[in-house]
C-alpha cells in the first residue's frame, strides 16, 4: 500500500544547487513511511501507465494531486530551539546575552520543575514548531529531570523527530535555578537517556523519532568536573548526541576564558591533528605560555572530549582561526542561529567562511534568543547577514566560493533542511527527497488561498496575465520556492509529514 503524489517537488542536491520538477512522481510506503521511488517528469497523460509500471493499481493507492502553486519539499530542520523558552518569544529585547538569561530566561525556565506547568506548555511549543514546518528540532529542555522527560513524552505523542536534552548547569545561574553538584547532573543526565530509549518507534519504523542529546548547556554554567563528567558519559556512548554553545557573544567568550585557562585543562581524550606544525592544549599551540595564554572557547569542550562528528554547535559568531581548525578536524556542526544573533546584538557569523572550510552548516530558531520559532524566518535573516557581511568585507578571495559573499537561494535551502540533516548524523535518512529515505516532508502552498498576505498568490498571476508562459515551468517553480522562503509562513505550510505520517499544518486535523 502506498501514498503517492504527483505535482510539484524541490529538493536540495548541493549547496549551490536544488532539483525543481514541475510534474514529479512520488511514492512512499504506508507500512514504513519511506520514500519507495520518484518519477521526475510524468506528464498528465502517462499518469495511469507509470503508475501501473511500478505495480501500482487503484485500490491500493492514496493518489494525493498537487494544485499550481503548491508543492512538495523536504521538511525543515531547526538544530537550536529552547523548548521552555517559547513562553518568553518577544521579551527582553532591550537585553545582551547574559542580561538577558538572568533576567528574562532562567526565570522562565525554572517553573518548567512542576510537571503539569511542564504538559501545558510544551504541548503548546510542540504544536507549534511542526505547524511552522519544522520535522525535526535539537530540542534543549530546562535542569530539570521529570520536566524534560514530558518534553520527550510529547514529542513522541505528536510524532515529531526530535533530539531532547536536560540542561546541565551546576554553576554561574541563580540559587533557584542551579543543579547541587556535577554528580547529580550526571545522573539525572543518564536517567534522562533511559527515559527517551525506552519510548518506542513508530509501527513499522526499526529507528526511534525521539532520541536523546546530551546537553551542557555552555562552558560557563558547568564546572570542570561537570564537563569531565558528560565527557566519560559521551566516551562510553559514540552514538549519544553532544549540543552547547560556542562564541556567541564577546563577554561570554571573555567569561570562558577566565574560568578555563589551558593550565587548568586536561589533555583532548584524542589528540588532535598538528596545527601549523604543533600540537595544541586548550585551542593554543603547544608550548605557548601558559601565563599569557587565554585558550579558546573551542578547546574547552575539546579537552573534555564533547567535540566529535555528532556534536552540534549554536551561534559560532565569533571563532578564532584556531577553532575553526579545531571544529574542522573534529567534523563538529555549526547551527547558525541569525535572528537571534541580530535580536540580542551578538554579531554576524561568517557562514560563507565556515562553508568554504568545509564546516557542516544548518539552522536554528534559538528562540527566544530568536523571536520566531520558524525555520523560514532564520532563512530571512541568514540572507540579511550574509549581506551585512558581504557589504562590510573587503572583496572576497577569488578561490572561495562562499566567504564574505551573499548566500543564495539554493544554499539558503539546503541549510534549512539538508544542511541540518547533515548536523545532526541524519543525511543517509532526512534532509531531501529521495528513494530509501524517510518522507519528512511538506506540502507547500503559494496560492491565495494560503490566506497570507505577504505571499503573492500564483493564481493571481493567471488571472492578471502575469503567468504567460515566457518562463518555463521549473523556472516558475523556483520563483515559488522563493516567494515562500522569503514571504511565507505558518499558514503557507498545508501539511506536515514525518516518517510518511500526516502530523501537522493547515490542512491537519487532530
Amino acid at each position: 500500500m502506498s501514498t503517492v503524489f504527483y505535482g510539484a517537488l524541490i529538493t536540495p542536491v548541493s549547496l549551490t544547487k536544488h532539483r525543481a520538477l514541475p510534474h514529479a512522481l512520488l511514492a512512499v510506503s504506508r507500512d514504513t513511511g519511506d520514500i519507495e521511488w520518484i518519477e521526475d517528469d510524468v506528464p498528465a497523460t502517462a499518469l495511469q501507465e507509470t503508475l501501473a509500471r511500478h505495480g501500482v493499481v487503484s485500490e491500493d493507492v492514496d493518489l494525493i494531486e498537487l494544485k499550481l502553486g503548491e508543492f512538495l519539499m523536504p521538511g525543515f530542520i531547526d538544530t537550536h530551539i529552547h523548548a521552555p523558552q517559547v513562553p518568553n518569544i518577544g521579551s527582553g529585547q532591550q537585553y545582551e546575552l547574559l542580561d538577558w538569561l538572568e533576567n528574562v530566561t532562567f526565570p522562565m525556565e525554572s517553573r518548567f520543575g512542576d510537571t503539569d506547568f511542564a504538559r501545558r506548555a510544551y504541548t503548546s511549543v510542540i504544536k507549534r514548531t511542526i505547524d511552522y514546518g519544522s520535522t525535526t528540532c535539537c530540542y534543549y529542555g530546562t535542569l530539570h529531570l521529570e520536566g524534560t522527560k514530558v518534553l520527550a513524552d510529547v514529542i513522541h505523542k505528536y510524532g515529531q523527530r526530535a533530539f531532547v536534552g536536560k540542561c546541565n548547569m551546576n554553576q554561574n545561574a541563580p540559587e533557584y535555578y542551579v543543579e547541587p553538584s556535577a554528580e547529580a547532573s550526571v545522573n539525572a543526565t543518564r536517567a534522562l537517556i533511559a527515559h527517551i530509549r525506552s519510548l518506542p518507534p513508530p509501527p513499522g519504523c526499526q529507528e526511534p523519532l525521539v532520541r536523546p542529546i546530551l546537553t551542557p548547556r555552555f562552558a560557563i554554567s558547568c564546572t570542570h568536573e561537570l564537563l569531565a563528567g558528560l565527557g566519560k558519559l559521551a566516551a562510553e556512548d559514540p552514538g549519544l548526541h553532544i549540543q552547547t554553545h560556542i562564541s556567541e557573544n564577546t563577554n561570554e567568550i571573555a567569561f570562558t576564558q577566565e574560568l578555563f585557562p589551558p593550565s587548568s585543562l586536561p589533555e583532548p581524550p584524542v589528540p588532535l591533528p598538528r596545527v601549523n606544525g604543533a600540537s595544541t592544549k586548550g585551542g593554543r599551540a603547544a608550548g605557548e605560555s601558559k601565563g599569557k595564554s587565554k585558550g579558546t572557547y573551542a578547546g574547552v569542550y575539546d579537552a573534555f572530549g564533547l567535540l566529535r562528528e555528532n556534536t552540534v554547535l549554536a551561534h559560532a559568531v565569533h571563532l578564532e582561526e584556531e577553532e575553526v581548525k579545531i571544529i574542522k578536524a573534529r567534523k563538529s556542526g555549526i547551527s547558525h542561529c541569525p535572528t537571534s544573533n541580530f535580536n540580542l546584538r551578538s554579531g554576524c557569523a561568517r557562514v560563507g567562511m565556515l562553508l568554504d572550510h568545509g564546516i557542516k552548516v544548518s539552522l536554528g530558531t534559538d528562540v527566544s534568543g530568536g523571536f520566531s520559532p520558524s525555520i523560514l524566518a532564520a532563512v530571512q535573516h541568514a540572507s540579511m547577514c550574509s549581506k551585512v557581511i558581504a557589504m562590510q568585507a573587503p572583496p572576497p578571495p577569488a578561490e572561495t566560493r562562499f566567504t564574505d559573499r551573499q548566500l543564495p537561494v539554493p544554499t539558503l535551502l539546503y541549510l534549512a533542511t539538508m544542511g541540518g540533516a547533515e548536523v545532526c548524523d541524519l543525511a543517509t535518512r532526512v534532509g531531501s527527497l529521495a528513494p530509501g529515505k524517510a518522507f519528512d516532508a511538506l506540502v507547500v502552498s503559494v496560492r491565495s488561498d494560503a490566506a497570507n498576505p505577504a505571499t503573492w498568490g500564483v493564481d493571481m498571476d493567471l488571472e492578471l496575465g502575469v503567468r504567460n508562459g515566457e518562463k518555463s515551468e521549473a523556472v516558475e517553480l523556483e520563483d515559488f520556492l522563493e516567494r515562500f522562503l522569503f514571504c511565507g509562513d505558518d499558514r503557507n505550510v498545508r501539511r506536515v509529514y514525518v516518517q510518511g505520517k500526516f502530523i501537522g499544518g493547515k490542512e491537519h486535523r487532530a
